[in-house]
């Protein structure tokens, strides 16, 4: 299956891009630290918000096939990145609270799921990509 992304770039280090399938739009803007005004998602912050949104989702796919319910989760990332030998991304780091309560089993079968997300096994060996999993429940 493949999805167009069409993007326009509109100056002042600034993209709009839209999904084709939708005809939804984002804007992305260059981060202050690299000559832009962070007023949008920087085009890595939508590679760190596409990591966690893929694991939540891959998540809840297992969820919803088991009749678990993941409604509330949370996750956060944090993305670090590092200058040297280029500017990239270091470090992907992940943080998911899931709550309700989880048989052991059933835990590691999410957390498994999340580790199995696509955006996960895409990215770059060299990116580090610790995850945590808080089950308050």
């Amino acid at each position: 299956m493949s999805v167009e992304v069409a993007i326009t770039y509109e100056g002042s280090l600034r993209c709009r891009a839209t999904h084709g399938p939708s005809g939804e739009a984002i804007q992305t803007d260059a981060p202050v630290d690299n000559m832009g005004r962070g007023e949008f998602f920087s085009p890595t912050d939508l590679v760190a918000t596409a990591l966690g949104t893929c694991m939540a989702t891959t998540m809840a796919i297992v969820a919803q096939r088991d009749g678990l319910e993941l409604r509330g989760m949370k996750v956060r990332v944090t993305k670090e990145m590092v200058a040297k030998p280029t500017r990239r991304i270091g470090q992907l780091t992940t943080h998911i609270i899931v709550p309700g309560k989880f048989t052991p089993q059933q835990k590691q079968k999410l957390e498994n799921a999340a580790h199995a997300c696509p955006v996960h096994k895409s990215l770059h060996p060299e990116v580090k990509l610790p995850i945590t999993f808080e089950w308050p429940g």
